[in-house]
Protein backbone atom coordinates (compact mmCIF):
# COMPACT_ATOMS: atom_id res chain seq x y z
CA UNK A 1 0.00 0.00 0.00
CA UNK A 2 1.47 3.90 -0.71
CA UNK A 3 1.47 6.29 1.24
CA UNK A 4 -1.41 8.22 -0.05
CA UNK A 5 -3.51 4.76 0.33
CA UNK A 6 -2.41 4.91 3.85
CA UNK A 7 -2.95 8.35 4.20
CA UNK A 8 -6.96 8.19 2.28
CA UNK A 9 -7.67 5.11 4.57
CA UNK A 10 -7.11 7.05 7.54
CA UNK A 11 -8.08 10.91 6.81
CA UNK A 12 -12.13 10.54 7.87
CA UNK A 13 -10.42 9.86 11.79
CA UNK A 14 -7.59 12.38 11.23
CA UNK A 15 -10.49 14.73 10.28
CA UNK A 16 -12.97 13.67 12.99
CA UNK A 17 -9.37 13.84 15.62
CA UNK A 18 -9.02 17.52 14.49
CA UNK A 19 -12.69 19.12 14.06
CA UNK A 20 -12.58 18.07 18.03
CA UNK A 21 -9.67 19.77 18.79
CA UNK A 22 -10.65 22.89 17.26
CA UNK A 23 -14.43 22.82 16.83
CA UNK A 24 -13.83 24.18 12.97
CA UNK A 25 -14.23 22.65 9.75
CA UNK A 26 -11.71 24.45 7.81
CA UNK A 27 -9.23 24.65 10.50
CA UNK A 28 -9.50 20.96 11.14
CA UNK A 29 -9.16 19.98 7.53
CA UNK A 30 -6.17 22.33 6.83
CA UNK A 31 -4.83 20.09 9.66
CA UNK A 32 -5.11 17.11 7.91
CA UNK A 33 -3.59 18.69 4.75
CA UNK A 34 -0.47 19.58 6.80
CA UNK A 35 -0.37 16.24 8.01
CA UNK A 36 -0.03 14.65 4.73
CA UNK A 37 2.71 17.00 3.92
CA UNK A 38 4.61 16.19 6.81
CA UNK A 39 4.05 12.12 6.02
CA UNK A 40 4.98 12.84 2.61
CA UNK A 41 7.75 14.21 3.09
CA UNK A 42 9.33 12.06 6.06
CA UNK A 43 12.58 10.48 5.31
CA UNK A 44 11.13 7.10 7.03
CA UNK A 45 8.26 4.92 7.35
CA UNK A 46 6.61 5.00 10.60
CA UNK A 47 6.06 1.42 12.75
CA UNK A 48 2.12 2.59 13.45
CA UNK A 49 1.12 5.41 10.72
CA UNK A 50 -2.02 5.26 12.50
CA UNK A 51 -0.24 6.61 15.25
CA UNK A 52 1.94 8.54 13.78
CA UNK A 53 -0.58 10.25 12.03
CA UNK A 54 -2.92 10.95 14.90
CA UNK A 55 -0.22 11.82 16.84
CA UNK A 56 0.76 14.89 14.02
CA UNK A 57 -2.54 16.19 13.33
CA UNK A 58 -2.65 16.45 17.09
CA UNK A 59 0.29 18.31 17.67
CA UNK A 60 -1.22 20.65 14.54
CA UNK A 61 -4.43 21.05 16.82
CA UNK A 62 -3.17 21.67 19.32
CA UNK A 63 -0.88 24.69 18.14
CA UNK A 64 -3.74 25.89 15.77
CA UNK A 65 -6.27 26.78 19.04
CA UNK A 66 -3.77 28.29 20.93
CA UNK A 67 -3.65 30.51 18.00
CA UNK A 68 -7.16 30.54 17.92
CA UNK A 69 -7.79 31.10 21.37
CA UNK A 70 -6.19 34.28 20.86
CA UNK A 71 -8.82 35.36 18.37
CA UNK A 72 -11.60 33.99 20.51
CA UNK A 73 -10.86 36.47 22.92
CA UNK A 74 -12.15 39.21 20.74
CA UNK A 75 -15.06 37.43 19.01
CA UNK A 76 -18.40 39.52 18.44
CA UNK A 77 -20.69 37.93 20.28
CA UNK A 78 -21.36 34.34 21.30
CA UNK A 79 -19.16 31.78 19.83
CA UNK A 80 -20.30 28.81 18.40
CA UNK A 81 -18.60 25.57 16.69
CA UNK A 82 -18.83 25.51 12.72
CA UNK A 83 -22.07 23.02 11.58
CA UNK A 84 -21.21 19.09 10.45
CA UNK A 85 -23.62 17.70 8.37
CA UNK A 86 -21.76 14.40 9.15
CA UNK A 87 -18.98 12.86 10.72
CA UNK A 88 -16.91 10.68 8.37
CA UNK A 89 -15.35 8.22 10.90
CA UNK A 90 -17.43 5.78 12.07
CA UNK A 91 -16.10 3.04 14.82
CA UNK A 92 -19.40 0.89 16.10
CA UNK A 93 -17.46 0.10 19.37
CA UNK A 94 -17.05 3.58 20.06
CA UNK A 95 -20.22 5.12 18.59
CA UNK A 96 -21.47 6.42 21.56
CA UNK A 97 -18.37 8.51 22.65
CA UNK A 98 -18.25 9.60 19.07
CA UNK A 99 -21.79 11.13 18.55
CA UNK A 100 -21.83 12.80 22.10
CA UNK A 101 -18.66 14.38 21.54
CA UNK A 102 -19.89 15.83 18.24
CA UNK A 103 -23.05 17.69 19.63
CA UNK A 104 -23.10 21.13 19.59
CA UNK A 105 -23.02 21.29 23.36
CA UNK A 106 -20.01 18.72 23.97
CA UNK A 107 -18.51 21.40 21.47
CA UNK A 108 -18.99 24.01 23.30
CA UNK A 109 -18.05 22.32 26.98
CA UNK A 110 -14.66 21.56 25.41
CA UNK A 111 -14.11 25.18 25.16
CA UNK A 112 -13.37 25.33 28.70
CA UNK A 113 -10.59 22.85 28.78
CA UNK A 114 -7.18 23.92 27.24
CA UNK A 115 -5.46 22.69 24.46
CA UNK A 116 -4.00 20.00 26.10
CA UNK A 117 -6.73 19.01 28.34
CA UNK A 118 -8.92 19.53 25.07
CA UNK A 119 -6.18 17.22 22.87
CA UNK A 120 -5.78 14.43 25.66
CA UNK A 121 -9.92 13.63 26.29
CA UNK A 122 -10.22 13.53 23.01
CA UNK A 123 -7.84 10.87 22.35
CA UNK A 124 -8.58 9.07 25.68
CA UNK A 125 -12.35 9.47 25.91
CA UNK A 126 -13.48 9.91 22.44
CA UNK A 127 -11.31 7.60 20.11
CA UNK A 128 -10.15 5.30 23.06
CA UNK A 129 -6.15 5.55 22.45
CA UNK A 130 -3.55 4.49 24.85
CA UNK A 131 -1.70 6.86 27.75
CA UNK A 132 1.44 6.15 25.83
CA UNK A 133 0.18 6.79 22.09
CA UNK A 134 -1.42 9.86 23.78
CA UNK A 135 1.96 10.99 25.39
CA UNK A 136 3.81 10.43 22.43
CA UNK A 137 1.02 12.41 20.70
CA UNK A 138 1.21 15.89 23.03
CA UNK A 139 4.79 15.39 24.41
CA UNK A 140 4.03 14.97 27.79
CA UNK A 141 4.77 11.74 30.33
CA UNK A 142 2.00 9.52 30.82
CA UNK A 143 1.19 10.60 34.64
CA UNK A 144 0.97 13.99 33.06
CA UNK A 145 -1.68 12.54 30.16
CA UNK A 146 -3.29 11.14 32.93
CA UNK A 147 -3.64 13.65 35.47
CA UNK A 148 -4.92 16.11 31.90
CA UNK A 149 -7.22 13.28 31.53
CA UNK A 150 -9.00 13.12 34.96
CA UNK A 151 -9.29 17.34 34.72
CA UNK A 152 -10.40 16.76 31.42
CA UNK A 153 -13.26 14.67 32.35
CA UNK A 154 -14.07 16.05 35.46
CA UNK A 155 -14.90 19.63 33.60
CA UNK A 156 -16.82 17.96 31.08
CA UNK A 157 -18.97 15.77 33.77
CA UNK A 158 -19.55 19.21 35.74
CA UNK A 159 -21.27 20.68 32.82
CA UNK A 160 -21.95 17.75 30.62
CA UNK A 161 -26.12 18.07 29.95
CA UNK A 162 -27.64 14.21 29.30
CA UNK A 163 -29.53 14.20 26.47
CA UNK A 164 -32.19 12.02 24.89
CA UNK A 165 -30.91 8.89 24.29
CA UNK A 166 -34.14 7.89 21.79
CA UNK A 167 -33.21 8.93 18.51
CA UNK A 168 -36.73 8.35 17.44
CA UNK A 169 -38.46 10.62 19.99
CA UNK A 170 -35.76 13.49 19.25
CA UNK A 171 -36.85 13.48 15.36
CA UNK A 172 -40.37 13.58 16.05
CA UNK A 173 -40.28 16.23 18.40
CA UNK A 174 -38.04 18.44 15.72
CA UNK A 175 -40.31 17.74 13.01
CA UNK A 176 -43.02 19.21 15.50
CA UNK A 177 -41.25 22.08 16.48
CA UNK A 178 -40.05 22.78 12.68
CA UNK A 179 -43.69 22.73 11.57
CA UNK A 180 -44.45 25.29 14.32
CA UNK A 181 -42.09 27.37 13.77
CA UNK A 182 -42.86 27.45 9.97
CA UNK A 183 -46.27 28.47 10.93
CA UNK A 184 -45.35 30.63 13.45
CA UNK A 185 -47.23 29.12 16.00
CA UNK A 186 -46.45 30.97 19.41
CA UNK A 187 -48.53 28.34 21.60
CA UNK A 188 -47.23 25.31 19.66
CA UNK A 189 -44.23 26.28 19.70
CA UNK A 190 -44.09 27.00 23.50
CA UNK A 191 -45.50 23.42 24.23
CA UNK A 192 -41.92 22.09 22.70
CA UNK A 193 -40.03 24.57 24.35
CA UNK A 194 -38.65 23.88 28.21
CA UNK A 195 -39.34 27.06 30.52
CA UNK A 196 -35.53 27.60 30.71
CA UNK A 197 -34.85 27.37 27.18
CA UNK A 198 -31.91 29.58 25.96
CA UNK A 199 -31.95 30.53 22.35
CA UNK A 200 -27.92 31.33 20.89
CA UNK A 201 -26.64 32.96 18.21
CA UNK A 202 -23.73 33.16 16.27
CA UNK A 203 -22.95 35.98 13.92
CA UNK A 204 -19.75 36.76 14.90
CA UNK A 205 -20.49 40.26 14.03
CA UNK A 206 -20.63 39.67 10.40
CA UNK A 207 -24.81 38.68 10.00
CA UNK A 208 -27.57 39.58 12.12
CA UNK A 209 -27.59 36.93 14.90
CA UNK A 210 -30.89 35.23 14.58
CA UNK A 211 -31.34 34.42 18.11
CA UNK A 212 -29.26 36.78 20.75
CA UNK A 213 -29.27 35.00 24.19
CA UNK A 214 -32.87 35.01 24.33
CA UNK A 215 -34.35 32.94 27.37
CA UNK A 216 -37.36 31.20 28.51
CA UNK A 217 -40.07 29.31 26.65
CA UNK A 218 -42.46 32.43 26.04
CA UNK A 219 -39.85 34.62 24.76
CA UNK A 220 -37.57 32.78 22.77
CA UNK A 221 -41.63 31.00 21.26
CA UNK A 222 -42.61 34.64 20.41
CA UNK A 223 -39.26 35.93 18.95
CA UNK A 224 -39.39 32.45 16.53
CA UNK A 225 -42.52 33.23 15.85
CA UNK A 226 -42.37 36.67 15.09
CA UNK A 227 -39.34 36.31 12.94
CA UNK A 228 -39.88 32.54 10.74
CA UNK A 229 -43.08 33.74 8.79
CA UNK A 230 -41.39 36.49 7.51
CA UNK A 231 -38.49 35.15 5.89
CA UNK A 232 -41.22 32.46 4.57
CA UNK A 233 -42.46 35.17 2.83
CA UNK A 234 -39.44 36.43 0.91
CA UNK A 235 -38.60 32.63 0.41
CA UNK A 236 -36.70 31.66 2.62
CA UNK A 237 -36.71 27.84 3.53
CA UNK A 238 -35.67 25.42 6.87
CA UNK A 239 -34.85 22.24 5.71
CA UNK A 240 -34.62 20.20 8.34
CA UNK A 241 -31.66 17.72 8.61
CA UNK A 242 -29.21 16.21 11.29
CA UNK A 243 -25.91 18.20 12.07
CA UNK A 244 -23.78 17.69 14.44
CA UNK A 245 -25.16 14.22 15.56
CA UNK A 246 -28.58 15.98 16.52
CA UNK A 247 -31.47 17.30 15.35
CA UNK A 248 -31.25 20.88 13.03
CA UNK A 249 -31.75 22.31 9.77
CA UNK A 250 -30.02 24.81 7.73
CA UNK A 251 -32.09 27.76 6.40
CA UNK A 252 -31.57 28.75 2.74
CA UNK A 253 -32.65 31.97 0.95
CA UNK A 254 -34.63 32.14 -2.33
CA UNK A 255 -31.49 31.13 -4.48
CA UNK A 256 -30.74 28.05 -2.01
CA UNK A 257 -27.98 29.87 -0.80
CA UNK A 258 -27.28 28.56 2.83
CA UNK A 259 -28.05 31.77 5.17
CA UNK A 260 -27.61 30.19 8.23
CA UNK A 261 -28.01 26.48 11.08
CA UNK A 262 -29.79 25.55 13.84
CA UNK A 263 -29.19 22.93 15.87
CA UNK A 264 -32.01 21.89 18.82
CA UNK A 265 -30.76 20.12 22.56
CA UNK A 266 -33.18 17.95 23.96
CA UNK A 267 -34.23 16.49 27.48
CA UNK A 268 -36.63 15.27 28.98
CA UNK A 269 -39.15 15.48 25.58
CA UNK A 270 -38.28 19.34 25.39
CA UNK A 271 -36.32 21.49 23.61
CA UNK A 272 -33.49 22.78 26.20
CA UNK A 273 -30.98 24.84 23.75
CA UNK A 274 -31.31 26.34 20.42
CA UNK A 275 -28.02 27.27 18.79
CA UNK A 276 -28.22 28.89 15.29
CA UNK A 277 -25.09 29.75 13.41
CA UNK A 278 -24.76 33.19 10.93
CA UNK A 279 -21.78 33.97 10.02
CA UNK A 280 -20.98 33.56 6.82
CA UNK A 281 -17.35 32.36 7.89
CA UNK A 282 -18.49 29.02 9.57
CA UNK A 283 -21.23 28.15 6.55
CA UNK A 284 -19.00 27.87 3.73
CA UNK A 285 -18.25 24.29 3.77
CA UNK A 286 -21.75 23.94 3.36
CA UNK A 287 -22.29 25.48 -0.09
CA UNK A 288 -22.63 29.35 -1.25
CA UNK A 289 -23.37 31.57 1.56
CA UNK A 290 -26.20 34.00 1.47
CA UNK A 291 -26.03 37.93 1.92
CA UNK A 292 -27.80 38.24 5.79
CA UNK A 293 -27.69 41.63 5.69
CA UNK A 294 -29.46 41.82 2.60
CA UNK A 295 -32.12 39.13 3.79
CA UNK A 296 -32.64 41.28 7.29
CA UNK A 297 -33.29 44.28 5.12
CA UNK A 298 -35.73 41.92 3.04
CA UNK A 299 -37.44 41.12 6.38
CA UNK A 300 -37.89 44.71 7.62
CA UNK A 301 -39.70 45.69 4.59
CA UNK A 302 -41.74 42.67 4.47
CA UNK A 303 -42.35 43.64 8.77
CA UNK A 304 -43.61 47.13 7.72
CA UNK A 305 -45.79 46.09 4.60
CA UNK A 306 -48.95 45.28 5.09
CA UNK A 307 -49.39 42.60 2.51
Amino acid sequence: MTRSDEFEELRPLLFAIAYRILGSVADAEDAVQETWLRYESSPTRPTSTKAFLSAVVTRISIDVLRSARVRRETYVGPWLPEPLLSDPYEDPARSAELADSLSMAALVLLERLSPLERAVFVLRDVFGFDFPEIASAVGRSEAACRQLAVRARRHMDEGRPRFEADRRERQELAARFFEALRDGDVDGLRELLAADVQMIGDGGGKAPALARGVTGAGNVARVLAANFPLLARIDVTVEPLELNGQPGAIIRDADGHVAGTMTIDVLGGRIQTIRSVVSPDKLGHLGPVADAWALARAVMRTRRSPD
